[in-house]
């Protein structure tokens, strides 16, 4: 950009008042940061870069209130000549004279800003950044879903504009359609807007170019958001591998800037509007710290690492810690196995068929037992037995 322009736009909000050098105001600015070389007034020029705007402050023109008339001339003509694109001097009733003369000579814009050094400096870093950000434009959708910056990429006609205006519908914001307009911003940042000519418009097949500002108001749309996530929009492939768990990120770069990728195949009957609602969702839950699939794959691997000792956990405490008899004469225990309790029903067989249903021996309860009553229920002895 021009000198004349960066100083005719009204965002900058400094008063500039022109003191020297009207003609060099087509000079060009190429870099957006501003510098103040104060080495630069006592002879030292190295790192002056003649295309960025140069600020002096009173700590610099105080330097120049020390030197003699002569020195301070030599100085100001040794800054000067270096081909600036343009000097601001800050906060200074009365610039001096060896400053105006040699600007005027040079033809550099000399200006004088009311407001102090800090301030200056921040006014014209926020406008540069916006004038001279590194930009490129893609082709793709840029919608604001919760929040979440969703740009939308894939091949012309697999249903971009289309999901857009479903997000529309769902009461989410459209940004540009056809044409994304991407700016770089510190500290690494990349803004997406429309184009000039396009902003508003979305256009659908079989139904033309929509203005949606006009068929859903304002609150439908934006004039500029930050991309957030890219969601490659894909044609279902049977022979193709998808992503089914989620854990490994992929990045795609815009403007040397690493934004997530994620690769959402496109197929009939699959509700796209819902998919990209949960992609915004789950962006929002990955940037609170949750990481869903890689919390699910932790659990896995702690299972697996437990299987054992969950099995042993599994058993009765009783079974666990009961301890084991010897096997032989005068034991509870034979080699068949253990004696079962006397109130059990292998503990007085009945092979005469002697007992009714009614009088047959219950099972004993278990005392762990976990069913609505864990009550020990004794067995019925049938009549005529002394136990």
């Amino acid at each position: 950009m021009t000198v004349d322009e960066l100083v005719a736009d009204g965002r900058l909000g400094l008063g500039l008042t022109l003191l020297a050098g009207a003609s060099g105001k087509g000079r060009p600015i190429r870099h957006p940061r501003v510098q103040k070389s104060g080495l630069a007034l006592a002879g030292h020029y190295y790192g002056v870069v003649p295309t960025r705007v140069q600020v002096l402050g009173e700590t610099e023109l105080s330097y120049l209130d020390t030197l003699t008339p002569d020195a301070r001339s030599a100085a100001a003509r040794g800054f000067f000549s270096l081909g600036l694109s343009c000097v601001v001097v800050t906060r200074r009733a009365e610039v001096p004279k060896a400053i105006v003369q040699a600007a005027e000579a040079t033809g550099t814009p000399l200006f004088m800003s009311e407001a102090r050094s800090s301030r200056t400096i921040n006014a014209l870093h926020a406008l540069l950044d916006e004038k001279l950000a590194p930009s490129t434009t893609l082709h793709g959708v840029l919608v604001d879903v919760f929040g979440i910056g969703l740009l939308l990429l894939g091949k012309s006609g697999i249903g971009k504009s289309e999901c857009a205006v479903e997000l529309v519908l769902r009461g989410h914001r459209l940004v540009a359609d056809d044409v994304v307009r991407c700016e770089w911003r510190p500290p690494g940042m990349v803004f997406g807007a429309p184009a000039d000519i396009l902003r508003h418009h979305v256009e659908v097949r079989g139904l033309g170019v929509l203005n949606i500002k006009d068929l859903f108001g304002v609150t439908a749309v934006r004039e500029r958001k930050r991309i957030d996530m890219i969601v490659q929009l894909d044609e279902w492939n049977e022979q193709k591998e998808y992503d089914r768990l989620g854990v490994d990120d992929q990045y795609q770069s815009i403007l040397s800037t690493p934004i997530r990728l994620v690769t959402v195949p496109v197929r009939p009957g699959r509700d796209m509007g819902a998919m990209l609602e949960m992609a915004a969702r789950n962006e929002l839950l990955r940037r609170a710290g949750k990481h869903s699939a890689k919390e699910l794959l932790a659990r896995l691997e702690e299972n697996a690492g437990l299987a054992g000792e969950m099995a042993l956990e599994d058993q009765p405490e009783s079974v666990i810690s009961a301890p084991v008899a010897p096997i032989g004469p005068g034991s509870s225990q034979t080699s068949a196995g253990p004696v079962p309790p006397p109130n059990s029903s292998t503990a007085h067989p009945d092979p005469e068929g002697r007992w009714s249903d009614s009088e047959r021996p219950l099972p004993a309860a278990k005392p762990w037992g976990g069913n609505e009553s864990s009550a020990w229920i004794p067995a019925v002895r049938p009549k005529g037995e002394d136990g």
